[in-house]
């Protein structure tokens, strides 16, 4: 084929591929996985793309998987959510003796298992690091193809069964689970208690407790925002965010809702969404940082890997979090400055310093080291991972920087994930068909095995070893799974912040390790 016919065919399944992801079934679909299907069907019928275009793809998906990761991966690893972490690992680890032992039992051979278990994961990253240790013809993408549908099939399906076994657990439920969590409200309540006249709204034990945030009065019919000397007196009119228990309880203890519902701040002038990146926020609490008598502001809503929430005093900021402030002009831009970067100036796609950490990890991917007798290397998927993590964490590594605004971010790992699986699939799609007819439905059989196997023992650790809130399970259990399909099937249920931070939590560690675990599985069985 030409290199014109080759292009051709490389946006075709690209196309196709994602259009295929698109369609939704209950909540099931493919995502930008759907492009290995494609993939296959093309290699199967003789289709071609260019040789390096895996190669490319790989590297770019996983370094911009290690950018997104590195600022919480490190504290997810050292400090933070330990126990979430641990049982993360302890059910990724059961995922991968499983496909040993069934690959042992079914005589798989080491690529078909390898695949199994990073599609039945739904592990990408699994799936890019194990091609690095296999020849280019190995039928890896076919056992990824085969058990990757199945994987998030188990796992949009256990979240949905889950919540009938947790609701017979006779252990406390955890009181953001059992709230009547209907989504963040916004409330103006007019002040009718004269208990709380003259009083800081710090003063007030239910705010302070409660994941709900006052950030504006009215005055003369326009809304203003809550300033350092603010002072509660019966009469005020007060907007108020929060879920819509917790919004109600307000409500109730301060009088009563308010008519008014259509005011609202000056965008430009009275909010600024902010992104924290300095270490004068970053590890602290709300609580501690003291912003409304220090600056005036209030914060009023967090977005946190795709998740948006109103924080109460002792939520923790982490690198990267998305503030939206609430304040006047002059204390907003004072807050920038003492927490990190303005949103729209922190938008800017830096190229050089991508193309730097691309070309420094692919550097460090060909390094060699002596590991028990054996010279190993990162590869390119070890590399650029192992440099976006430390890019990621810190920031800035000398002049280059180590963000991506997130519609940059997402549109490098969405490429570079295409490319990457379109490769993959017109590769193994060549031999797709001698496959099944080879192995058959024992495949089938394998990979719901290697899915079932960390969901039984994320229930069980969390039930028994590790005992968690039914919401925060299942949030972990999605983070391990690399499962955002199923993270939205809890979140179309529950508007809790439990399972997104539970997920988040969990994630950037199940990316490493999957990727760490799979080239093990290889080894292993070798």
């Amino acid at each position: 084929m030409s290199t014109v016919d080759e292009l051709l065919t490389l946006f075709l399944i690209t196309f196709s591929g994602i259009a295929l992801g698109r369609i939704s079934w209950r909540g099931f679909s493919l995502g930008t996985s759907g492009v290995i299907f494609t993939g296959l069907v093309a290699g199967h019928l003789g289709g071609e793309v260019p040789a390096t275009v895996g190669s490319l793809g790989l590297v770019v998906f996983v370094y911009s998987l290690g950018i997104d990761a590195g600022p919480r991966f490190f504290r997810v690893f050292f400090q933070q959510g330990s126990r979430l972490a641990v049982v993360g690992a302890i059910m990724i680890v059961s995922a991968m003796f499983v496909a040993w032992g069934f690959a042992r039992v079914a005589g798989l051979p080491a690529d078909l298992t390898a695949g199994i278990m990073a599609g039945a994961l739904t592990s990408t990253p699994a799936l890019g690091a194990a091609s690095e240790v296999l020849p280019a013809d190995s039928d890896l993408a076919v056992g990824f193809g085969i058990a990757y549908p199945l994987g998030t099939l188990a796992v949009i399906l256990f979240v949905n069964i889950a919540p009938k076994i947790f609701n017979s657990d006779e252990r406390p439920a955890d009181p953001e689970e059992s709230s009547a969590n209907l989504g963040i409200r916004r409330q103006f309540i007019h002040v009718m208690n004269p208990r709380v006249n003259g009083k800081r709204l710090n003063e007030i034990t239910l705010l302070q407790r409660s994941p709900c945030q006052v950030t504006g009065q009215l005055v003369d019919g326009l809304l203003e925002p809550i300033h350092s000397e603010f002072l509660l007196a019966t009469g005020q009119h007060l907007l108020v965010l929060g879920n819509q228990a917790e919004v109600n309880l307000i409500t109730d203890y301060l009088g009563e809702e308010s008519e008014h519902h259509g005011q609202t701040y000056d965008a430009e002038h009275h909010r600024r969404r902010i992104v924290a990146t300095s270490r004068n926020v970053v590890g602290k609490s709300l609580r501690e940082l003291h912003l409304r008598s220090t600056y005036g502001i209030t914060i009023s809503r967090i977005s946190r890997h795709e998740a948006e929430f109103v924080p109460d005093a002792d939520e923790v900021i982490q690198f990267g979090d998305a503030l939206l402030a609430i304040g006047k002009p002059q204390q907003l831009d004072l807050f920038v400055s003492f927490a990190g970067h303005r949103e729209r100036s922190f938008d800017e796609t830096d190229l050089i310093s991508l193309a730097f950490g691309l070309m420094l990890g692919t550097l460090l991917g060909q390094v060699r080291f002596e590991f028990a007798g054996e010279a190993i290397s990162l590869g390119l998927a070890g590399g650029p991972l192992f440099v976006g993590l430390v890019m990621g964490h810190f920031g800035r590594l000398g002049p280059f920087v180590g963000h991506f605004p997130r519609a940059a971010r997402l549109l490098l790992t969405e490429t570079g994930l295409a490319l990457f699986l379109a490769q993959a699939g017109v590769q193994a799609g060549g031999q797709f068909a001698t496959v099944l007819k080879e192995h058959g439905f024992i495949l089938c059989v394998g990979a719901i095995a290697v899915a079932l196997a960390p969901l039984v023992v994320g229930v069980l650790i969390t039930r028994f070893l590790v005992p968690l809130s039914g919401l925060q399970t299942l949030g972990v259990i999605c983070g391990a799974m690399t499962s955002t399909p199923g993270l939205g099937a809890i979140t179309s249920k529950t508007d809790s912040k439990i399972p997104a931070t539970s997920y988040a939590t969990v994630y950037p560690l199940a990316l490493i390790l999957m990727s760490l675990l799979a080239p093990a599985l290889i080894s292993l069985m070798s």
